[in-house]
């Protein structure tokens, strides 16, 4: 297997280094180049022609979502977007700049590597706790250019809490309520609560629909 090469555009040395550390962690990611704002970022893709790069968007110079657009038109390479404010514009600039992810820097390090790897494979991939808010934007579009009412399953999606449909997320991959609560850092408890009121929200029987309807609504392939 050919090692995935990454260059990291972001002009905080510490986020860089740490960055940098947990992607080499895997043996079969390779960080080639880092730079500091994105006119350099661009340079340098032009330059390594890298599988991925890893854009801030707060830069001097040429902010990350103008970095991304020229990046993504101009050369073959992939870009992830990560960033540490949760913003809804920050999150749809960035895929209308055709970034294929979008991660918090407070992400767990397994779901950057992960990340990583599923772009560097021609997937896309966003942190859970935006997916749902890009969910509801693509539909509400869709469908108003289409002059469309919402299918009974977008709806539905619209009255889950962020939290809520994240647990949704986690289940319909498989996972029971312990491997849940690690991978979103919550308790037991709460993930049982979580999951209760979103069955309730949804009129869902049990986790066996609440998986048949994740996949319905189109958040599992």
């Amino acid at each position: 297997m050919s090692k995935i090469s990454v260059v990291i555009c972001d002009d905080q040395p510490l986020i860089v280094s740490s960055l940098k550390l947990i992607l080499e962690t895997d043996e079969h990611i390779e960080v080639v180049g880092t730079a500091d704002n994105g006119s350099a970022g661009i340079e340098m893709v032009q330059k390594l022609n890298p599988t991925l790069a890893l854009m801030d968007i707060q830069m001097p110079q040429m902010d990350g979502i103008e970095a991304t657009a020229k990046i993504v038109a101009d050369t073959a390479t992939k870009v992830i977007v990560l960033t540490t404010f949760n913003r809804d514009d920050y999150l749809f600039d960035a895929m209308d700049a055709g970034a294929s992810g979008f991660l918090l820097k407070n992400s767990e390090p397994e779901t950057l590597i992960t990340a990583v790897h599923q772009v560097a494979a021609g997937n896309g991939l966003l942190s859970p706790e935006v997916t749902l808010k890009l969910i509801k934007r693509r539909t509400s579009k869709a469908l108003d250019h289409a002059g469309m009412q919402a299918s009974p399953e977008s709806e539905q999606l619209k009255t889950l809490t962020e939290r809520e449909f994240q647990v949704l997320h986690e289940l319909a991959k498989g996972k029971n309520n312990q491997e849940i609560a690690a991978s979103l850092a919550l308790s037991e408890a709460t993930v049982k609560t979580h999951l209760s009121n979103l069955l309730a929200k949804l009129h869902l029987r049990d986790r066996v629909q609440g998986v048949l309807f994740a996949h319905r609504a189109g958040l599992i392939q």
